[in-house]
């Protein structure tokens, strides 16, 4: 599933830069996708593209942090990992390099927690199978979304995402998660558009045949 996206989103991509929407020197342009899709895959397969990609990770998901500065002297293999980012687990997580707050209207107070520069271990399993070679470090920047409340009074669980913006600002921290968020708005809108009105069915039969008149 992962290629057929890759490749659906390149051309979508193509397509937007050969029709001038997208100029050099532009923002990048931003790729929301929902926890089914492997947003890190995808990113490492659209690296030459001018994208950006924000998605949602299980909260159950281990992350892991840059490797520390090597010792000067130390002989061996450097680290490729740092110390472990357990989603679940609020001990393992660092200081944020950003926390935002804001007031919304749907949502009530959101809290936006981001930590940049962390990568998932990887495996070849899965959309990882058939890579060739070592397997990349690709990094990017958690985001911790916790909302005051949802529609309908349900009690809100914290919402992850991965971007793979590295060093993403606060500003940026914000963008992405309220474009997540409005994700939803448009698939309610096309879910809505898809359905049928509930009116009356239109009479579609073909009108009667003239009947002959007299001979």
């Amino acid at each position: 599933m992962t290629g057929s996206t890759a490749a659906q989103l390149r051309e979508v991509v193509d397509r937007i830069i050969a029709a001038g929407h997208w100029q050099p020197g532009d923002p990048r342009i931003l790729i929301v996708t929902d926890a089914g899709y492997d947003v890190t895959r995808l990113a490492f397969v659209l690296a030459d593209l001018p994208v950006e990609l924000v998605g949602r990770i299980r909260s159950d998901r281990v992350m892991l942090r840059p490797a520390p500065p090597r010792e000067p002297g130390t002989n061996g293999r450097p680290r490729k990992h740092g110390g472990v980012f357990t989603l679940a687990d609020p001990d393992s997580w660092p200081t944020p390099e950003h926390t935002t707050d804001t007031d919304t209207t749907r949502y009530g107070h959101a809290q936006a927690q981001a930590w940049n520069r962390l990568h998932p271990r990887l495996t070849h399993r899965g959309s990882w199978l058939d890579h060739h070679g070592e397997l990349p470090l690709v990094e990017g920047t958690v985001i911790r979304l916790q909302v005051q409340h949802l529609p309908g009074d349900r009690d809100p669980k914290p919402l992850w995402l991965w971007s793979s913006a590295l060093d993403a600002n606060a500003e940026l921290v914000d963008l992405l998660w309220q474009v997540f968020l409005r994700r939803f708005d448009l698939e309610h809108t096309f879910r809505l558009l898809k359905q049928p009105s509930g009116g009356p069915a239109p009479n579609c039969a073909h009108p009667p045949r003239p009947t002959a008149g007299p001979g």
